[in-house]
């Protein structure tokens, strides 16, 4: 690389859950400035940056809708457009510190957002516009982690980073209740899919594999998390 960055195009996947920050529901403006800014940085350096949200701080497909006595795909649709609203909060974070961003949503709301267009989304990217991905792949029964690994793919990006909230990597178990987790600084996709680590769901896992695309997975809490990957820093959990 010309610029001594490990990766050149990266898509990041950001859950939902990052947006709450201290609420129970809904966006915290916080923690979406907080983003804004890390991602700005890893594109001052001259990485392309692609992200794709997640839609848990406002609504869980599964269980909500089983809540709601309502039937999968309509609940995974209310989901998809959760990811929406988080897209263009995030976009307006964006706006407000000069970073020009598209949104992209693979459900037609033309009046907020272009339809996902795969060769526009690359070309946004080659003119150093952030896209946002939105709506998950557009289909119920797939996760947001899913249509992360399935944009890297279609983006050619070189690499995914997963930002977790509050955990740095992939452990053996649950941190928060086994203290005896340990944490993983490498992992093939292959033990994530045998191992059934909650990390990702297996089928983002095994597009990934398919498509040799590496995870890097770190916590967003980290400052300079995303500058220290792009240089090569040993943060997170590598997977490949």
């Amino acid at each position: 690389m010309g610029n001594g960055l490990k990766y050149k195009r990266i898509l990041i996947k950001i859950s939902g859950e990052a947006l709450l920050g201290e609420q129970q529901f809904g966006i915290d403006q916080n923690p979406v400035q907080k983003i804004a800014l890390e991602i700005k940085k890893a594109r001052d350096l001259g990485a392309e940056i692609a992200v794709v949200v997640g839609g848990g701080n406002i609504f869980r497909g599964m269980k909500n809708s089983a809540k709601l006595g309502m039937d999968q795909a309509s609940g995974d649709y209310v989901g998809m457009l959760a990811t929406v609203m988080n897209a263009i909060a995030l976009q307006s974070a964006f706006n407000q510190i000069g970073v020009p961003c598209r949104v992209q949503s693979a459900i037609t709301i033309k009046q907020v957002a272009e339809p996902y267009i795969r060769h526009k989304a690359i070309r946004h990217l080659e003119k150093g516009r952030v896209v946002i991905f939105a709506a998950g792949t557009g289909n119920p029964f797939f996760t947001t982690d899913t249509a992360a690994a399935l944009r890297a793919s279609e983006i050619n990006a070189e690499a995914m980073l997963m930002a977790k909230n509050g955990v740095d990597g992939v452990y053996t178990d649950d941190p928060k209740t086994n203290p005896d987790a340990k944490k993983l600084e490498n992992i093939s996709y292959d033990d994530i899919i045998k191992n059934g680590l909650k990390v990702m769901d297996t089928a983002a896992c095994a597009l990934c594999k398919q498509n040799n695309i590496p995870i890097v997975v770190f916590d967003f809490d980290l400052t300079d998390g995303i500058t220290n990957i792009l240089h090569d820093e040993k943060i997170g959990t590598y997977i490949s």
